[in-house]
């Protein structure tokens, strides 16, 4: 069974950098393209960060352009996302997930999801 887990989430303040991490297992990821999505409270899922199945293109929300990094190690079947300058907008439950091929920011094209970490950014 295929399987994606999210960890590295906490509470932090404005200003200071996080590093998520995302382990799949079941199978190998490495021909799927790997994303992270967030939730805030009462909002709709949010594209935050993509990267394709070998690595040589990574996409970003305008909100994070600059700040964050995605980055993947097909040989430990992890992506990371590497979170600088974190304001409180960055507030939401993080998740990672993963699709077949192509790297899109549509969430209904991703196969499978991790159960999510949550990120607070106070003061």
């Amino acid at each position: 069974q295929a399987q994606l887990v999210e960890s590295g989430g906490g509470l932090v303040r404005p200003g200071d950098s996080l590093r998520l991490s995302c382990a799949a297992s079941g199978r190998a990821f490495s021909n799927y393209a790997m994303a992270w999505f967030r939730q805030a409270p009462e909002k709709e899922r949010e594209f935050v960060a993509g990267i394709s199945w070998t690595g040589g293109s990574t996409y970003y929300a305008d909100s994070v352009k600059g700040r964050f990094a995605i980055s993947r190690d097909n040989a430990k079947n992890t992506v990371y996302l590497q979170m600088n300058s974190l304001k409180a907008e960055d507030t939401a439950v993080y998740y990672c997930a993963a699709k077949y091929a192509g790297l899109t920011t549509y969430s209904g094209d991703y196969d499978y999801w991790g159960q999510g970490t949550q990120v607070t950014v106070s003061s």
